[in-house]
């Protein structure tokens, strides 16, 4: 029998860790409670103390058992759902698969912080900066090397949908923001990230949100 599973999440205008594990189960096609939590002006998600020890989002709930940090979200939703194929099958790819992952989730703090995840905002050309330039050149390197080595059987980084493209999602929802140019292969791929119907059904949702975080709107206009 499936586990239950609830997934607490933050605005979806703003919260990249959200993003990541919903997009995981809703792409996957894993059933799933959505509990969403909304950010006061600093950015913290009220109400999050009686789901994680953290106070952050994302939080799994399996069988009311909490797992927290999105990329243990991530492990855990895989580890749950082999037969889903939310890792690569080749055990190389495999790897390349989670150093991605593990790279995103304790680097690029220079694209981040300085190009916050604003999905209903057009900012472009805002955040740039040499170190910036140094993060997306690294991104987009590393996408490249992924496609070339194991993308040939579809439009995802490692040709099926994995986790590493829901972990890359809120970096897609970045570039598509800030409008960030980028070289043809990586456009492509961002192009086929917001294809992706949780994607797409994400985005929408944070189109429609209507509540300003001060914290991660740092070039919204002072009165």
């Amino acid at each position: 029998m499936s586990p239950d599973l609830a997934l607490i999440v933050g605005n979806k205008n703003y919260s990249s860790w959200s993003m990541r594990p919903w997009v995981l189960l809703r792409q996957a096609g894993i059933a799933f409670r959505e509990i969403q939590l909304w950010f006061d002006e600093d950015g913290h998600a009220k109400g999050i103390e009686q789901y994680s020890p953290t106070g952050q989002v994302p939080v799994l709930l399996v069988n009311d058992e909490p797992v927290w940090d999105s990329l243990a979200i991530c492990e855990t939703v895989a580890q749950l759902f082999p037969e889903k194929r939310l890792w690569p099958g080749d055990t190389r790819a495999q790897a390349l698969a989670r150093s991605a992952c593990a790279e995103m989730h304790a680097g690029f703090r220079s694209l981040r912080s300085a190009m916050p995840v604003n999905i209903r905002a057009s900012l472009p050309g805002k955040g740039m900066s040499p170190a910036v330039e140094r993060d997306i050149a690294r991104i987009t390197a590393l996408w490249s090397d992924c496609r070339h080595r194991y993308g040939a059987g579809g439009d995802m980084l490692f040709g099926h949908f994995t986790v590493a493209d829901a972990y890359y999602a809120p970096v897609a929802m970045r570039f598509i923001t800030y409008a960030v140019s980028l070289p043809a292969a990586a456009r492509d791929y961002v192009a086929a990230v917001r294809k992706l119907p949780a994607v797409a059904e994400w985005m929408a949702a944070a189109t429609r949100e209507t509540a300003f975080v001060a914290a991660d709107e740092p070039y919204a206009e002072r009165k």
